[in-house]
């Protein structure tokens, strides 16, 4: 399989038009597991790796960092085959800097994660989130110190409304500091809020844009059914299965999924590709995160690479979730 590559926003770096995240890694998937889905999307040709300081998804502070340090295991003698991104902004410690974009508390998180991912450089430092209780002059400029000191080579946010990204990057352009190059949104069929106001601000910037969750935490593999929640999944997970089963266990969300897997197998195409190609098809999209907790789940969204959505199909999938562009979820 040959993925399809693309610039990097308006810098010269260029990545595969998918990229893995690893924020199972750790709790729901174990390391031997791990390493083997690594390894797949690498060899398919997958060279953007995210993942985040706060990682696993689901665990507490024991397991604060223990995906970085699996991901660093792995990356030895292959830390020139990927483009690394990793996160910081969560709470990673007991104490109360132990979290947020504060000068001091970013400085330490990335000698923390460089540590962990045995490297000495980070190439896309983003933050997990919006820390409205500090300045964004003081994590702009602590960014900024960051990439000059060869620590880390390009930043970006995740989880940022468009105002406070379009303000930043003001901020960032007014005092010449260096520019956000790249956001990490939520984006499915089942979450497109962002499209009103985020994608238009990413595309007049430039921005890269990485979304996660393009298959809504799997709901859109078409695998659940509305009842309990299957156990193993996100929905089930430590910390995170509240969250999850708040954005997408309802049942307007299963109706929708049915929907669309009609559409889908009318058109003779499992449902997981198309809706991963759909997010695809969106030209603001750079590269949607694919999450897997086994080597196996990677082969219907892998696919999606190289699957083109037929237009009505879209234009199908568009009219079956319009009620979806609307809301104001911060995440």
């Amino acid at each position: 399989m040959s993925i399809p590559t693309t610039r990097f926003g308006r810098t010269g770096l260029v990545v595969s038009r998918l990229a893995l995240g690893t924020m199972t890694f750790g709790l729901q998937t174990d390391e031997a597991v791990a390493q083997r889905i690594l390894d797949k999307a690498v060899d398919a040709g997958i060279n953007l790796i995210d993942t985040a300081d706060v990682y696993p998804l689901g665990g507490d502070l024991s397991t604060t960092g223990r995906t970085e340090e699996i991901l660093g295991r792995w990356l030895k003698g292959r830390r020139n085959r990927v483009v690394l991104a990793t996160k910081a902004v969560g709470k990673v410690g007991p104490h109360s800097w132990n979290q947020g974009a504060s000068r001091k508390h970013l400085v330490e998180a990335v000698e923390a994660s460089l540590t962990r991912l045995s490297t000495d450089h980070i190439d896309l430092y983003q933050l997990h989130s919006d820390d409205a209780n500090t300045p964004l002059d003081e994590t702009l400029a602590a960014l900024d110190d960051l990439v000059r000191s060869g620590k880390v080579r390009y930043i970006g946010v995740s989880n940022f409304l468009a105002y406070r990204l379009a303000r930043a990057l003001g901020k960032q352009e007014a005092n010449r500091l260096t520019r956000f190059i790249s956001v990490q949104p939520r984006y499915s069929l089942l979450f497109r809020e962002i499209e009103r106001e985020l994608l238009p601000l990413a595309q007049e910037e430039g921005l890269a844009v990485i979304p996660y969750n393009p298959l809504a935490g799997g709901l859109l593999t078409g695998k659940h059914a509305l009842g309990a929640p299957t156990e193993g999944t996100r929905f089930t997970l430590g910390k995170a299965a509240e969250r999850y089963q708040d954005r997408y266990w309802h049942e307007r969300e299963f109706a929708t999924v049915a929907a669309l897997k009609a559409a889908a197998d009318e058109a003779g195409v499992p449902l997981t590709t198309a809706a991963l190609a759909w997010v695809l098809a969106n030209p603001t999209i750079t590269a949607p995160l694919l999450g897997a907790s086994s080597p196996e789940q990677l082969d219907a969204t892998l696919a999606a690479a190289e699957f083109k959505l037929d237009p009505a199909l879209k234009a199908r999938f568009d009219e079956i979730t319009a009620d979806y562009r609307r809301g104001d979820a911060t995440r």
